[in-house]
C-alpha cells in the first residue's frame, strides 16, 4: 500500500532518462527499470536515485514507495541505489571515512544520515569502493622499469592527452573503454556521442600532461590514464596540490600487461613536476583490478562508499 502523502508520476523524457519520479512530503527519488541500466545474471534490475529527504521518515516513505511500484508494476526482482540511472552518473553514498580530508573534485557528496535511510528501509551493502590519498608522488614501484623495458621494445609510445584534437582522442579513449570496461561490475555501455558530451565538459578543466595515452607500433590505443586537478581546493580558496587520479583503462591480453602501473606512476611523477604534491585515487570497486594497478602509489584509503540494494522478488534463477 502506498502512502496517501506520497505521488509517483511517469517522467519521460526527463534530464536523466528517469522512468518515473516518486515524492513524497519532504523527499522524493527517481526510479529506473528500463532503457540503459545495469544488469546481472538471474535478476530484472531496477535502479533507485536521485534521493533527496529532509528526515528518515520521510525518505523511508518515498523508498517504500518507490520498491513497491517497482515490485508490483515492472516485475523486478532486484532494486539498487544510490545511482542516476547507470554508473557513468552519480551513484555510490559516502559511508565512512577521514573528516579532515574534504571532498573533492567529482566526488560523490550526501548527507551523512542518507545511509541509514535506506538501511531502515530494508537495503543492504551490495558493493564496496574506496578512494586512497598518495603524498608521494615520486615513488616507483619496483617493476615499473622492466614493465616499461618490455612495452617500449614492443613499440609502446607514451603521450599526453591532445587538447588540438580532443574528440579526435575521446573517440579512441571511447571505443577502448567499451573493451576495457565490458568486464566491470554494473557496466553498462555508453553511446559515443554522450561520452564525448560528459568529457567534453571538463576539458577546460584538463591539464594534458597528466592525461596519459599508450598506443603500440600501429598508432593503436592500448590504454589510457585520465587525471584532473582537484578544483574544490581552488573553490575552498586554497592552492591547487592535489591530482585526482580518475580512470584507468587497459585493452586486455598479456602484451598490455603491467601498463595501468606504468601508467600511474608516470601520471604521478608528472603531477610532481607540474608542482601537485598530492594524488588521490578515487572511486576504485574492492575487487576491481584497478585497486591492483594503484599497488604501491596509492597511499592511505580516505574513504569509503557503498552501494545498496533491496530484494523485491525472488531471482528469476529460482524459477529455472
Amino acid at each position: 500500500m502506498i502512502s496517501a502523502n506520497v505521488s509517483i508520476l511517469p517522467a519521460p523524457g526527463a534530464a536523466q532518462g528517469e522512468n518515473a519520479l516518486v515524492t513524497a512530503d519532504g523527499a522524493e527519488c527517481a526510479v529506473w527499470w528500463r532503457g540503459e541500466i545495469p544488469s546481472l545474471p538471474g535478476e530484472r534490475i531496477s535502479i533507485l536515485g536521485r534521493y533527496e529527504a529532509t528526515s528518515a521518515e520521510a525518505g523511508g516513505a518515498v523508498i517504500d514507495a518507490a520498491c513497491t511500484y517497482l515490485r508490483d508494476h515492472t516485475g523486478c526482482t532486484l532494486v539498487i541505489g544510490p545511482m542516476d540511472g547507470n554508473t557513468w552518473r552519480r551513484y555510490r553514498f559516502v559511508t565512512d571515512g577521514d573528516t579532515a580530508e574534504p571532498p573533492f573534485f567529482m566526488e560523490p557528496v550526501n548527507a551523512p544520515d542518507y545511509p541509514a535511510h535506506w538501511t531502515a528501509a530494508g537495503f543492504t551493502p551490495l558493493a564496496g569502493y574506496s578512494s586512497a590519498l598518495s603524498e608521494d608522488l615520486m615513488v616507483v614501484d619496483p617493476r615499473e622499469q622492466r614493465v616499461a623495458d618490455r612495452l617500449t621494445a614492443a613499440g609502446l609510445t607514451l603521450r599526453p592527452f591532445d587538447i588540438t584534437r580532443a574528440e579526435e582522442d575521446l573517440r579512441a579513449i571511447h571505443t577502448l573503454s567499451l573493451v576495457s570496461f565490458a568486464d566491470n561490475y554494473l557496466y553498462t555501455p555508453l553511446a559515443q556521442e554522450e561520452f564525448i558530451d560528459q568529457y567534453r565538459r571538463v576539458l577546460s578543466y584538463v591539464r594534458p600532461e597528466l592525461t596519459v595515452l599508450a598506443h603500440d607500433s600501429t598508432g593503436r590505443l592500448g590504454g589510457f590514464l585520465f587525471a584532473l586537478p582537484n578544483l574544490n581546493e581552488l573553490q575552498r580558496g586554497e592552492p591547487i596540490r592535489t591530482v585526482i587520479l580518475k580512470t584507468v583503462a587497459v585493452l586486455p591480453g598479456k602484451e598490455w600487461a603491467g601498463l595501468g602501473m606504468l601508467l600511474v606512476g608516470r601520471c604521478q611523477r608528472a603531477a610532481a613536476a607540474l608542482g601537485y604534491k598530492r594524488a588521490i585515487h578515487a572511486l576504485m570497486h574492492d575487487s576491481n583490478v584497478s585497486r591492483n594497478v594503484s599497488g604501491v602509489y596509492a597511499g592511505r584509503p580516505i574513504r569509503r562508499y557503498t552501494l545498496y540494494s533491496r530484494r523485491l522478488r525472488p531471482p528469476l534463477s529460482d524459477f529455472v
